[in-house]
């Protein structure tokens, strides 16, 4: 789209599932993948099928503690005629019995396991042994076991492979690892695993009036660039923060330029149709925008565009505003180019305390703080009372935030609705 910004003024705003589709169109898997330990895999997608090496266990195991035996030499046991077996220590005879523990290999010639408390071990006939004091006379004193209940064949035996078969398929793309897939790999002998390569995005902080630190007047203290840098990360990125670009077209032109060997750019400031806002422009200069205003509150003076085909997110300077398109473009683009699956942020279903006002046709992203409900048995969900994208503190002291759709005027004091944990680490 050819692009003025004397012209923009945003009186045709995209609605956002169009825009977002508009940038996800513009990326692409990356498709490059790196092999690594398992104890740096934590969050990481699985570049492929994995199967199972091995199986889990490598061999028939006890599920019991108790007596190896062979099931056909334990048929019409009862506890007024128990079957007779001999004590053994390593293999199973016809007619033989082998101590077995929980997790123990299963011995040569068994194919079922009597639990302890339906054997007892007993002296041998013509032998005056003895169990000792507080010994269980069912394991000690003698070389014969008496079976009081007869079992089947497979009984109490966790069979190879139970847990898992070998060559069985664990996991497939876009899976990303927990924890406890971590453990499983381990458990099938893998101590490494081939994922995709964590996307890199360059975050690029823009604007004349923004330091680092010790402000004069007029200057303010960049927070947009970290913010959103930090959160790239946390969404499965390998995030560059960049200095801070000016207000000037060929600084812009440069970073931009400088950092299309990245898989995204993101800018923060200068988005919006005032005389210093030149991002858009910039990047319409040297590729193109796909949109420029959004329909959204906080924050429709968002543009997304494309150079060199890597996906450019250029997001507003109010850090309100900065933050919910970061989640609703920037978090979407990186699970697209990183191969990770497209999840839903977590939700909390809560009532609301107060009414949300909103404007219809525009999607609004309201602040809310949760508490235990002393009204309702559930959770309470409260609208901060700042409601300007200029007030980071906030989003900072919120724990989410309320989506009124498009096509709702509002919502109203005590409705249930789900709230959004959008600062929550995934």
């Amino acid at each position: 789209m050819s692009h003025d910004r004397t012209r923009a003024g945003f009186k045709d705003r995209t609605r956002i599932a169009d825009a977002r589709e508009r940038l996800l169109s513009a990326a692409a898997p990356h498709g490059r993948t790196e092999t690594i330990p398992l104890s740096a895999a934590d969050g990481r997608a699985v570049a492929g099928t994995v199967e199972s090496p091995t199986p889990v266990p490598g061999y028939d195991r006890a599920a019991m503690d108790g007596w190896a035996v062979r099931a056909e030499d334990t048929f019409g046991a009862s506890s007024r005629s128990p079957s007779v077996l001999v004590a053994e220590d390593d293999e199973v005879p016809p007619e033989g019995a082998v101590r077995v523990h929980t997790g123990s290999e299963l011995p040569p010639g068994a194919d079922a396991v009597v639990m302890i408390e339906e054997a007892e071990r007993v002296p041998q006939s013509g032998t005056t042994g003895s169990s000792g004091e507080g010994a269980d006379p069912r394991d000690e004193g003698g070389s014969e076991v008496e079976v009081f209940d007869a079992v089947a064949e497979g009984e109490n035996v966790g069979p190879t492979g139970e847990d898992v078969a070998e060559g069985q398929t664990l996991y497939e793309p876009p899976h990303r690892l927990r924890p406890s897939d971590l453990g499983l790999l381990k458990s099938v002998g893998m101590d490494e695993v081939e994922v995709a390569e964590r996307p890199r995005v360059s975050v690029i902080p823009t604007g004349e009036e923004l330091v680092q630190a010790d402000p004069e007047p007029g200057e303010v203290i960049e927070t947009n660039g970290l913010t959103v840098s930090r959160l790239a990360e946390r969404w499965g990125a390998d995030a560059t923060y960049r200095e801070i670009v000016t207000d000037d077209e060929d600084a812009l032109r440069g970073a931009v330029e400088r950092d299309l060997d990245h898989d995204a750019i993101v800018t923060t400031g200068g988005s919006s149709v005032g005389e210093r806002d030149l991002i858009p422009e910039v990047v319409d200069e040297i590729g193109e925008v796909l949109v420029h205003g959004v329909a959204l509150k906080p924050g429709h003076p968002v543009a997304l565009g494309v150079v060199e085909e890597t996906p450019v997110v250029m997001l507003p300077g109010y850090p309100v505003a900065c933050i919910v398109n970061a989640v609703q473009f920037l978090r979407p683009v990186i699970r697209e180019i990183g191969s990770l699956p497209h999840e839903s942020h977590p939700t909390r279903r809560a009532t609301l305390t107060r009414k949300v006002s909103s404007e219809p046709g525009v999607r609004t992203f309201a602040r809310v703080t949760l508490s235990e409900g002393e009204e309702t048995d559930g959770t309470e969900a409260t609208p901060t009372r700042a409601s300007g994208s200029g007030m980071l503190s906030s989003v900072a002291l919120a724990d989410g935030w309320v989506v009124v759709p498009e096509s709702r005027e509002g919502l109203d004091a005590g409705e249930v609705v789900d709230a959004q944990l959008w600062e929550v680490n995934e």
